[in-house]
This record gives structure tokens, sequence and C-alpha cells, in this order.
């Protein structure tokens, strides 16, 4: 499977092309309804999306890097997913088809009790939260009183390496950190005070993993930069390989 996916990188950006990768990068896909598999981007934000002059947090890399990831996931597995972006609010109703929600920069992430408790029912009832692209301390604690609003009772722990969801399709035996673009070429690759790659966790009473937490690292770019020559092949592989394992376990347990 590991060279399979080498090869398949290495030409990345012929395939993106001629799946039509490169679509639109403002606006959100209509709601598809035909797919076993929708990779849903969460939309959060108290005023419809804080942000800055590069738009909203929490579309960072939105779509470009969802859609490049939903080609490898299209041609390396059996997953009937569909092809395009998807981004829905995290207390939209519509969110309770979809099995696994990914969001990125939740330094950012605030929540009023309306939608915490939203997330909550959705957690609680099957969902599966996969967190990405925070870094630092300061960026931690944000999150962490953000999810303890959610989750009062349930502690944030490491996700030990011989759990499922390193294994569910490919076998990861390493935590790796992944840096931006901008950083991928030489030199740190974390960011603030961010020089340790986590994967942490939050489980249900019976042991399920409901939210999957990847801190001080950014898959999200090495998903939207993998079609570039200078991107080293060692984080967009990993990358890749973890992001199709997320998927395969939130379709799986």
């Amino acid at each position: 499977m590991r060279v399979r996916l080498s090869r398949w990188l290495a030409a990345l950006a012929v395939c993106a092309m001629s799946s039509g990768a490169m679509a639109q990068a403002d606006g959100v896909s209509a709601q598809p309804l035909d797919h076993e598999f929708y990779f849903t981007r969460g939309i959060y934000g108290l005023d419809g999306g804080s942000g800055d002059d590069w738009g909203p947090r929490w579309a960072v890399d939105f779509p470009k890097a969802d859609e490049q990831f939903l080609v490898a996931l299209r041609r390396l597995t059996l997953v009937d997913a569909f092809e395009s972006h998807h981004a829905l609010s995290i207390d939209d109703p519509a969110l309770r088809d979809f099995p696994l929600l990914y969001m990125v920069e939740v330094d950012s992430l605030a929540m009023d009790a309306d939608q915490a408790e939203f997330l909550r029912e959705y957690l609680l009832a099957g969902g599966f939260l996969v967190i990405d692209d925070f870094w630092g301390s300061w960026a931690w604690a944000t999150f962490e009183r953000q999810m303890r609003v959610v989750f009062p009772e349930y502690r944030i722990v490491d996700v030990p390496l011989d759990h499922p969801v390193y294994h569910a399709f490919y076998d990861i035996d390493t935590v790796l950190q992944v840096p931006n673009v901008h950083q991928a070429s030489g030199g740190p690759t974390h960011e603030f005070d961010g020089r340790v790659p986590h994967v942490r966790g939050i489980f249900d009473e019976q042991g399920r993993l409901m939210v999957l937490i990847n801190w001080n690292t950014d898959l999200g770019d090495a998903w939207e930069w993998a079609d570039v020559p200078y991107y080293p092949l060692r984080y967009s592989t990993y990358a890749y390989e973890i992001g199709i394992n997320f998927v395969v376990y939130a379709m799986s347990y």
C-alpha cells in the first residue's frame, strides 16, 4: 500500500486535474445525496465565520485540500466518496447524515450553548470529529475550553499507536509532524511553541473514539500541496495515509 500511495502522490497533479479537483475555491457545494461518504468540513463562527484577509478560519486550505484528499480516497480505496467539497455548519441538522466532521484552526473556535449541545449530540450518536491544523499551547488552551463545554465529563487523552485508527487501512507506527507549505522545505517544522506533534482523543463510556485531535501538525497543507514538486513526499504520504485511516475508521467503528 505504501508504495502504491507514493507513486500516486508523484503523479497527483495529473490525477487531480483529470478528476476536476481544482474546483471553484469560494462557496460550498449543494448537499449531495447519492454517495456513501462525504468529506464534511465544519463551518463555525458565531458571526458566520470569523477570519482574516484570507477568509474565515474554518475554510483554511478549502476546498483544494479536501478535494485532492478525495481524489486519493477514491483511487486508493473502495469507499464510494462524493468527489467534491462539502461543508456544513456545526449546528446544521443535516450533519447527522454524515459520519465524519473535519475542522481546522480551532484556536478560533467559538460556540454558543446551542451549538455545543448539538455537537455533543452528534458525537454521542456516532459522529466522528477530526481536528487538524492548530499549533502551540495557547491554541490548545482555547480549544480545550470549548471541548469542556461539549464534554465536561470526558478527558482528553493521547491515542496510543496500537489503537485501530492507526491501522484501519494503512499501518501508522509514528506520529509525524507535518509542516505548512512554507516550512516544509527546510528549517523548523513547528509553529509557535508546538514543537511536538500529538494525536489525542475523547472516548465515550464504551471506549469509542469520538474526537480525534491532530495537534501541532497540518495534514491539510500536505493534502493541498502534494501536487507541488518541492513539497516533501514523506509529509504528504503520511498525511494521506493517516487521513484515509480516519475515513475508514469512521465508516467501520
